[in-house]
């Protein structure tokens, strides 16, 4: 059976992540872009990442140019406009594609275990998440316009179960 932790991506430095560290943590997997409306969820992650992450809570960012074009920068300039615009010090990963031929096998593993609306597997935009239990399935997909708190509630009771 796969789990989370059989995947791999590279970190937004260019580093091998393997998400195997992450064993035994909740993770929120986010489709991330720097000129999208939802853009300024960035504040609302980092605020769970700080809040949650002491108690096991593990964000994930992936930057993704599919939709709008709303992510052209290099993995170097998203990095630091996440940073000076957000503080975001949660990890971010390497840009990649959700959907497609290209998409990265974490995405189509995401999408299989918890397809959208009417059964879609289909990313339909930018900050779509995906909450991670422990055991490394997959609970929950949220849709881009749910904020990040607003997910407090599912995240905490993923802590503690």
């Amino acid at each position: 059976m796969t789990t989370v932790y059989d995947f791999e991506a590279m970190s937004i430095e260019g580093r091998p992540v393997a998400l195997e560290q992450f064993r035994g943590r909740v993770m929120l997997i986010v489709n991330t872009a720097s000129a999208c409306g939802f853009t300024p969820q960035f504040g609302g992650l980092e605020k769970l990442h700080q809040a949650l992450g002491p108690r096991g809570l593990v964000v994930l960012g992936f930057p993704c140019n599919q939709f709008g074009g709303q992510d052209p920068g290099s993995d170097e300039e998203i990095g630091a406009f996440c940073e000076r615009n957000y503080g975001v010090s949660f990890p971010m990963m390497g840009k990649i594609e959700v959907n497609g031929a290209e998409a990265h096998p974490l995405y189509r593993w995401l999408t299989a275990e918890a397809p959208g609306l009417l059964g879609s597997k289909a990313i339909k935009w930018n900050f779509t998440k995906f909450l991670v239990g422990k055991d490394g399935k997959v609970i929950k997909r949220y849709a881009p316009q749910d904020a990040p708190e607003k997910l407090v509630g599912d995240i905490e009771a993923a802590l503690a179960a």
